[in-house]
């Protein structure tokens, strides 16, 4: 319990102290100054910290589990088999792992673009272990689990936020005020929509809301709504200091009561049958697929469905800053948006995302959706112009801003690397045999965190390759047209040949996975597997086409366009040349008079 509180609270403060460096302290052109100094001593004492109690953290686990001393489990047999085959212990190992390179490399931070990605690094390390908390037997699991990691990583934004800019220089404090009350107001919001979702699929109905349980999660929701109000109505009538230590005394009791709850979890009342399945997926075993069951069918993904409503809630924001401002911003746009994002949900915790969880064809038809069908039209929202066009710049003539750290993160190297036509090929369709003619796929499906891990790439992959071929927004890198028809019908020749591979395979490439699933229907998992990858054949083909024949549109209209410019510049030089000559004839005509 007291290794559970600590790893918490420094992961809080480290991810704080990481936000202050990232977005609130003043920077030039993208390297820290001095006023960062302070913030930069305490943040390699607390992340030197924070390492050593991730250690105890993962010790103190597994005596817990053995029900002995940590003494008693030093032994090199037994951690290792805890940190190699048992998941607890991976995620607990890779959080350790976070830990020792935020320490590391918060010794060499210079700039608030390191910050950043350290950022992104310590919030992976803290929500790691929550993908093995326990959940309520009244179901919901996979909105349990996720409700749970958007709630720490908003209480980790909010405590963390605040606590930063109680540690900066007084003079500093007004100058980055407005940007933690921003951040302060969207990850309240978060905490109390994730907390109320997560409390719900524990309790629902059920009598323990008059348990002690369900009293801390009450007394949490009240504290968190209470400060919300605060943050959202008064904190532009109280001073810095009074609200700050308002705000961190009362967040520091949620956070508190957050570690208790993450840890015991209510005895409930009545015979409570063994569900094999939900203990190994998280998720119990459907019934028959069905037209009906997998359109209307809906198993919340808690996690992805909360970055789905936050992208919505930012491309939303953006729309309706360019409408204050008197820009117009294409409905066509935020259609393809719509669908994009519908795509993604559908896929995810839809009909279609519940039974990908438990057969292959309906997993390679959510990836087709993840990968191929989605991307399309989210590339086709322009995302990043809008980002670009709504941002906020720097808040003085030496800072690049927000908006200034995403067009240096476009022009830079790595960018550069990824958006190479090849690079984005590879990283499309290369993953595929990676992922399905290796261990590797048994291994992500058979937990949260690996089949999260799944599907961010999955998104990732196809965004980056369709920004690439047919995107609308700016590129780093200026690729022909006729270069990105080679790469799509590379790209179509490669997925036909991955296609066939898979479906001559006379052997599972699950690991065993469904067959300890051990379903009802569908039971030849050969042919399974093999109409999976005919499914991904021809789902994949369509995708590519369009993206075909969206090219060649392109193609044609930016060749129009520069013909229309051509004949701007020969029209400007026609008249150029006979302005000249006019000129030569009245010299002429002037030499002959004379």
């Amino acid at each position: 319990m007291l290794f559970d509180l600590a790893n918490t609270a420094l992961a809080v403060l480290v991810i704080g102290l990481l936000i202050s460096l990232a977005f609130l302290l003043p920077e030039n052109h993208g390297h820290l100054e001095q006023s960062s100094a302070t913030t930069l001593k305490v943040l390699k004492i607390l992340s030197g910290v924070w390492f050593v109690v991730t250690i105890g953290y993962l010790l103190s686990s597994l005596a817990e589990i053995f029900g002995s001393g940590i003494g008693e489990i030093l032994k090199v047999n037994i951690l290792q088999s805890f940190i190699t085959q048992v998941t607890l212990g991976k995620l607990l190992t890779y959080q350790v792992i976070v830990a020792f390179l935020v320490f590391i490399f918060s010794n060499l931070l210079k700039k608030n673009g390191g910050a950043l990605v350290l950022l992104v690094l310590a919030l992976s390390g803290i929500i790691a272990p929550l993908f093995q908390s326990h959940s309520s037997s009244l179901g919901g699991h996979s909105l349990a689990i996720g409700s749970l990691v958007i709630h720490v990583i908003g209480l980790s934004f909010w405590i963390g936020s605040v606590i930063a800019l109680k540690v900066m220089p007084s003079q500093i404090q007004s100058f980055a005020f407005s940007r933690v009350s921003v951040i302060a107001l969207w990850s309240s919001l978060a905490v109390v929509l994730s907390g109320v979702a997560n409390a719900w699929t524990r309790l629902r109905f059920s009598p323990d809301w008059f348990t002690g349980y369900g009293a801390l999660i009450s007394l949490k929701i009240a504290l968190t709504l209470i400060v919300f109000i605060i943050a959202s109505r008064v904190r532009k009538n109280v001073s810095v200091n009074t609200l700050l230590s308002f705000e961190i005394g009362v967040m520091i009791v949620i956070l508190g009561i957050g570690a208790i709850l993450n840890r015991f979890t209510p005895v409930e009342s009545g015979e409570i049958e063994f569900d094999r399945i939900r203990e190994l997926i998280g998720i119990s075993m459907p019934s028959e697929p069905t037209l009906s069951r997998v359109f209307f069918e809906y198993e919340a993904n808690g996690l992805a469905l909360g970055v789905l409503i936050f992208a919505t809630a930012l491309y939303i924001r953006g729309v309706v800053a360019l409408s204050r401002r008197g820009d117009r911003w294409p409905v066509g746009r935020t259609v393809s948006f719509a669908i994009g994002i519908s795509l993604l949900d559908y896929a995810t915790s839809g009909g279609l995302g519940l039974y990908s969880h438990f057969s292959f064809q309906y997993h390679m038809i959510a990836h087709m959706v993840l990968s191929m069908i989605a991307p399309i039209a989210i590339i086709l929202s322009a995302p990043i112009t809008l980002a670009l066009r709504t941002l906020p710049i720097g808040r003085n003539k030496s800072e690049r801003g927000i908006r200034g750290m995403l067009i240096q993160a476009l022009h830079s190297r790595p960018s550069r690397v990824i958006t190479h036509p090849i690079s984005a090929l590879a990283i499309f369709d290369g993953s595929l045999f990676a992922l399905y003619f290796t261990p590797l796929f048994s291994n992500l499906m058979s937990g949260h965190f690996g089949h999260l891990i799944m599907n961010f790439h999955f998104v990732a992959a196809g965004l980056l390759f369709f920004h690439v071929i047919v995107g609308i927004d700016p590129n780093p890198r200026k690729v022909h047209h006729l270069v990105r028809v080679v790469i799509l019908l590379a790209a179509m020749s490669i997925h036909a040949f991955f296609s066939v591979a898979l479906m001559s395979a006379n052997e599972l490439i699950d690991g065993g996975l469904y067959q300890l699933l051990d379903r009802p229907w569908a039971t030849d998992l050969l042919r399974d597997q093999k109409t999976g990858a005919a499914i991904g054949w021809a789902m994949g083909e369509i995708p590519i086409v369009i993206a075909l024949v969206a090219t060649f549109i392109q193609w044609v209209r930016s060749d129009a366009r520069e013909a229309k410019r051509a004949d701007r510049r020969s029209s400007t030089d026609l008249a150029e040349y006979n302005a000249y000559l006019e000129q030569l004839s009245r010299k002429n005509n002037s030499s002959q008079d004379k």
